[in-house]
């Protein structure tokens, strides 16, 4: 089969399976991989096929008030879940960004904390809010005692990107580098065979937020990524303008942050229903 055939079966995708455009995208990035990589042929550029429409939808958003009812019922979460959880509505991080958290990049002084390698690959500093910094200084306090005991065992090291262990091989045992978040168990890294604490799982932190949101009463669904639609949207509603909470979020284009913009019109873009007026 050729490129007739391959376009043929993506058409197929869209129109009869109505797959996502996503599912459509990993479909043909696997028809040219096998055709390249297995087959060694090269197939000519596909694009006389029917695309998937990617449905513009909005994100959830969460009031303050339910805000509130989730984090009471966070409130009861052991630690540091409830801190964690709390991070994307105080930080606007994303929850793989916090659960990733190095304890160089929290710098409780200034109240900031530097995303390293956000989305895109990215740094970024957002504000530490304030209600947080004693949380904060209590995991910071137990994540030392933990790294004490890691030296004493001979397990401190940590996995670190970009190859930086080769260039500076002291460095994966270096209190700075550590994460914030460690699991409290060892396990073995597949890649180095090392066993060592790994971050926190983010699925428990999923888990809690779910389990939390049905508990506080909320019909919406819920993640920790809601938390992170809520700080950008509730930002705006404050009167922020967009370019600041564009840097906050390590957006790349304005246009992607524009998305929370829908909030700040009340109803159907600001207008008012005629049934009101009777």
């Amino acid at each position: 089969m050729g490129a007739i055939e391959a376009e043929q079966f993506l058409s197929y995708l869209a129109n009869e399976r109505h797959v996502s455009s996503s599912t459509q995208n990993q479909a043909l990035s696997a028809i040219l991989f096998l055709y390249r990589e297995v087959l060694m042929l090269e197939l000519p550029w596909m694009d006389n096929f029917e695309r998937s429409k990617k449905p513009k939808r909005l994100p959830v958003v969460l009031t303050t008030p339910e805000v509130q009812a989730l984090l009471r019922e966070v409130a009861v979460a052991p630690e540091p879940i409830g801190l964690i959880i709390k991070l994307p509505y105080g930080t606007g991080m994303r929850l793989m960004e916090a659960v990733r958290l190095r304890v160089k990049d929290v710098e409780l002084t200034r109240q900031e904390i530097v995303v390293r390698d956000g989305k895109g690959g990215k740094d970024r500093v957002t504000m530490l809010p304030g209600s947080l910094l004693e949380a904060m200084h209590h995991q910071l306090a137990r994540r030392r005692k933990w790294y004490d005991e890691d030296i004493l065992a001979g397990k401190a090291d940590v996995w670190l990107p970009d190859a930086l262990a080769v260039k500076y091989p002291g460095a994966p045992r270096e209190w700075g580098w550590q994460y914030v978040f460690a699991a409290r168990k060892y396990s073995v890294d597949s890649r180095s065979q090392a066993e060592r604490r790994h971050h926190i799982d983010e699925k428990q932190i999923q888990r809690y937020v779910k389990k939390a949101a049905l508990l506080a009463g909320i019909a919406k669904p819920t993640s920790p990524h809601t938390l992170r639609h809520s700080f950008a949207t509730h930002l705006l509603q404050a009167g922020y303008d967009i370019r600041t909470v564009q840097e906050l979020l390590g957006h790349s284009d304005v246009a992607t942050t524009m998305i929370y913009t829908h909030v700040l019109n009340k109803g159907g873009k600001g207008v008012i229903s005629p049934l009101d007026h009777l």
